[in-house]
């Protein structure tokens, strides 16, 4: 997998977590709590879902960092072994403008060496993990259903789980307030 394929899963992820938002407003609008809950948990497990996969995306490109940074190591040994090399002619010699030169050349080899490995060590610690508890269940019905102007705790607190509707109460007066609007 690429970087690329893994934010392409993410996205679709997303769609269909939007998907499922609008199927739990769907179902709260026709009173069936019990399907709002499973839609939400559809669309709460497409979120992470989601967000695995960008986790994975950042991993994957983690681990080609961190390929770059292993070749880059081995390109600065190599440098490093004709810094020391050079060295060791300059000080044969003690010609102290040899001697500065090469120095500064080891220096910005260093310099380099420290900012290949911090951006690697910046690269790894952004990996977190994500649990999905049931408490986000009902603040995503409670979401929607307040986005949509809609009734849903009050509902969910008088509804028992394992039902498929609401009290005959509820939808009757739903199906007034939808005369009314007509």
């Amino acid at each position: 997998f690429t970087t690329k394929q893994l934010e392409r899963f993410a996205k679709k992820c997303e769609k269909d977590e939007v998907v499922q938002k609008n199927k739990v407003k769907k179902a709260l609008t026709q009173g069936n709590v019990e399907g709002a809950r499973i839609y939400a948990e559809n669309a709460i497990r497409k979120k992470n879902e989601g967000l695995n996969y960008l986790r994975m995306a950042s991993r994957v490109d983690a681990v080609a960092s961190k390929v770059q940074t292993a070749v880059s190591m081995k390109q600065v040994t190599r440098n490093m072994s004709g810094v020391v090399k050079g060295l060791d002619k300059a000080m044969q010699s003690m010609d102290l403008q040899k001697v500065s030169a090469t120095m500064e050349k080891f220096e910005k080899v260093f310099e380099n060496l420290d900012v290949h490995t911090q951006t690697m060590e910046d690269s790894m610690g952004n990996a977190t993990t994500l649990t999905t508890p049931t408490d986000q269940v009902d603040s995503l019905i409670q979401q929607v259903a307040e986005e949509n102007g809609l009734e849903a705790m009050s509902q969910l607190e008088n509804a028992q789980p394992g039902t498929d509707s609401l009290s005959a109460s509820t939808l009757s007066n739903k199906e007034g307030d939808a005369l009314s609007r007509r």
